[in-house]
């Protein structure tokens, strides 16, 4: 459903450029759940958001659903759709619920938008009453939902998910996971997730790839990861960090270039 081969991004020229992403390659199952894991800083949500068509500006392949993300395909964002990290960010402060749903139908020529509208807002768990509010009548959680709705107003076959719960409560946050946990058995969808949580990708997904620096380093399956037993050493030191602190263990920890 997702194949990333050799990809590269830049940001800047010449000797100032910091290459963000270097020759990324990992391919994602349909229906599978995959995890992009690493520090902030590593290249995880530039890969997102080339496969989201928000950065045009790339060097390798990448391909979604077997469409070529460098040809701009109108059918791509009827194939896949993004949820971002701040929910307070993501949602027009001035749009209602139900025009912040409506206007991915308008865009594609899709009618029926009150239907649609209802039923998105049903599958993620907010009734019609939420319709017409706008997002600072919502909490956070619920303006979550909205733009998990909102990605999936088009029927996508896969959700690119950056840091979907890391702004939110640790309550709020399993009640999201377990609402795209829902919707992926229920609709068959691919998940891509970056996060820098591991116990979310344990909980989230089949397989991850662990970046540094751009680079990815390591690729696993979850058991791995719950077993705490990857092979490289960058990963290892990873897991240690995700414990919380520790004097001991943060006085010995390592940079890896």
């Amino acid at each position: 459903m997702i194949s990333v081969r050799d990809l590269s991004v830049s940001f800047g020229r010449g000797a100032g450029a910091t290459h963000a992403v270097r020759g990324v390659s990992f391919e994602v199952a349909e229906g599978e759940s995959f995890g992009l894991v690493g520090e902030s800083g590593s290249g995880k949500s530039t890969v997102l958001r080339v496969l989201a068509g928000l950065n045009r500006d790339w060097a390798g392949r990448a391909a979604v659903a077997g469409v070529d993300v460098a040809s701009r395909d109108r059918r791509l964002p009827r194939i896949a759709q993004m949820v971002f990290q701040d929910p307070y960010a993501s949602l027009h402060p001035r749009h209602t619920v139900d025009r912040a749903l409506s206007e991915p139908l308008a865009i594609h020529g899709i009618g029926d938008a009150g239907a649609r509208v209802e039923r998105a807002l049903a599958d993620v768990g907010l009734g019609p009453a939420f319709r017409f509010r706008y997002p600072n009548q919502l909490s956070g959680g619920q303006r979550q939902r909205v733009a998990i709705a909102r990605a999936l107003m088009l029927e996508p076959r896969v959700l690119l998910l950056d840091e979907p719960t890391s702004a939110l409560d640790v309550s709020v946050q399993a009640e999201i996971l377990n609402l795209l946990k829902r919707l992926r058995a229920a609709r068959g969808i691919t998940l891509l997730l970056v996060s820098h949580n591991l116990a979310v990708v344990g909980h989230m997904c089949d397989r991850l790839a662990v970046m540094n620096r751009g680079l990815v380093v390591e690729e696993m399956d979850v058991a791995t990861l719950r077993r705490a037993a990857p092979r490289e050493a960058y990963t290892r030191q990873l897991l240690l960090a995700s414990r919380g602190y520790d004097r001991a263990v943060a006085a010995a920890m390592v940079s890896f270039d």
